[in-house]
């Protein structure tokens, strides 16, 4: 092997050993360096080390050295991410329904060991999730990957679509034909993939499950210019089909217990003003649009919260509620 290349490679290896075994509290010794640098056939000294590690800090990396005994020892002090910050990825990873079990398993691996290998298995202890129901179409990654080729090149996709039947099997639609169509964004809502295309037939958008689609591929042919202007509604169509905030926006004035302070807050925001109306009791005006969403969520704080107005949300109220009772 020419020098330059070797010489190369050498720093790549030591920048890696660096980066997977040491830290602040693990700092590792120049001859436990050269050790294991000598293990994978590279020579090594505290010379040759020093000068290394000089080269690896001028190109971007932060080793740090500190005393250990008589001799210096070594660790990276700069990474990407935090401990903290990773442990955040990786409860986000455990605790999303659609990334199968096995995939979870695998990411948090990869997620670990950016933390280096003295803090990969304080990040890897599971902290239980349980009721997290994972689903079980692996292929969910490939078709994630496939459709933002297809919407980066302006390409349509054609799959198969399937629901989940009684007995746990898929159900095919359109009897198993494919469908073909017009990608225009991913969007990532209560824990599901959705592609949004564009329907030229009903000239608007329409979404899928990722997780429901099969044998993604993408297609050599263009999506129609419709589809690109699209591109430009989508914050307003999410708004509207998965936040369901497409009702008519009204005024409403809650009563509600003093432990619903919190719901309150995060839902219409910390500035919210609020009046006492009795003991452990408070009022407040909000703007909402009257639609499911918003009675689903009045729903869970059934004999804590009520309208007080307008009249005809009241009644809206009272009809819903005799409805669940029948």
């Amino acid at each position: 092997m020419p020098r330059a290349n070797w010489q190369k490679i050498k720093l790549l290896k030591l920048a890696e050993l660096l980066q997977q075994e040491t830290d602040e509290q693990h700092p590792m010794t120049t001859n436990a360096i050269c050790e294991r640098m000598e293990q994978m056939e590279f020579r090594c000294d505290r010379r040759t080390l020093s000068k290394d590690i000089t080269l690896l800090n001028d190109i971007g990396m932060e080793i740090l050295w500190v005393w250990v005994g008589k001799q210096r020892g070594y660790y990276v002090a700069d990474r990407s991410f935090s401990v903290p910050e990773l442990r955040i990825l990786i409860d986000a990873v455990r605790a999303s329904n659609f990334i199968t079990e096995k995939k979870t398993n695998e990411l948090v691996e990869k997620i670990a060991d950016l933390g280096g290998s003295h803090r990969a298995e304080l990040l890897k202890r599971d902290l239980g999730y349980a009721g997290v129901h994972k689903h079980s179409n692996e292929n969910i990654y490939y078709s994630v990957d496939s459709l933002e080729d297809a919407i980066e090149q302006k390409k349509k996709v054609i799959f198969r679509y399937f629901d989940i039947g009684i007995h746990g099997d898929k159900e095919y639609r359109r009897d198993g034909h494919h469908y073909v169509v017009e990608p225009v964004s991913l969007v990532f809502n209560e824990d599901n993939y959705y592609i949004v295309v564009y329907s030229a037939r009903h000239d608007n958008l329409a979404n899928y499950r990722v997780d429901r689609m099969e044998d993604v591929e993408v297609i050599a042919e263009d999506v129609s210019e419709r589809a690109l202007d699209m591109r430009k509604c989508i914050g307003e169509y999410i708004r509207q089909e998965f936040k369901m905030y497409d009702g008519e926006l009204q005024t409403v004035v809650l009563e509600f217990d003093s432990s619903l302070v919190g719901p309150i807050h995060d839902r219409f925001g910390e500035n919210l003003g609020m009046l006492p109306a009795g003991e452990d009791r408070y009022v407040t005006t909000v703007q909402v649009r009257v639609a499911p969403t918003f009675w689903g969520w009045l729903f869970r704080f059934a004999g804590k919260m009520k309208i007080i107005s307008p009249p005809e949300i009241v009644e809206e109220y009272r009809k819903r509620a005799e409805k669940a009772v029948e």
